[in-house]
């Protein structure tokens, strides 16, 4: 199995998200909507069309993420390029359970490194039981915990990238 990363293709970035969101919501799980999958949420000032990233199986796209170098929504006192931020982690449902999120996250480490960034940070819901396990099972220590009025709350991950 040849495993590469490409760049900069934002739509089909979309594309892979809007699929997989469809199919957790088929399925119960709690996952973005349909309307937040799109060009104008998506690409902000912190996100610029060249971190989104698409692995890909012997040329197939397999899975997808969000790899930005500033996150002013949930770490807004942390400098530029201190940390690579994960967002929007996608695998199709084809490449489930052949270790995607972890080639992701090597990927994310190694240009991590590349840039001389420190940590590797990225979010979930502070109730989302399956991605905490994925996530510290890869490394990740849970850093902060943000409550909000309405009762929910999101878990700050981080990572340190040696």
């Amino acid at each position: 199995m040849n495993f590469t990363v490409t760049t900069g293709e934002v739509d089909k970035a979309i594309n892979i998200m809007r699929e997989v969101a469809a199919w957790g919501r088929s399925v119960g799980y709690r996952v973005w909507l349909d309307e937040w999958l799109t060009r104008d949420e998506l690409l902000t000032a912190d996100a610029k069309e060249e971190d989104f990233c698409i692995g890909k199986v012997d040329g197939i796209d397999a899975c997808t993420m969000i790899l930005q170098w500033v996150d002013s929504y949930f770490w807004p006192d942390s400098p530029y390029n201190e940390a690579g931020y994960i967002h929007k982690v996608c695998v199709r449902r084809e490449f489930a359970g052949k270790n995607m999120t972890r080639k992701m996250v090597e990927y994310a480490k190694e240009q991590c490194r590349e840039r001389g960034a420190k940590y590797l940070r990225l979010d979930t819901g502070w109730n989302e039981v399956k991605m905490k396990g994925i996530y510290t099972g890869l490394g990740f220590e849970i850093v902060k915990k943000i409550e909000y009025t309405n009762g929910n709350a999101m878990a700050l991950y981080e990572l340190k990238v040696e």
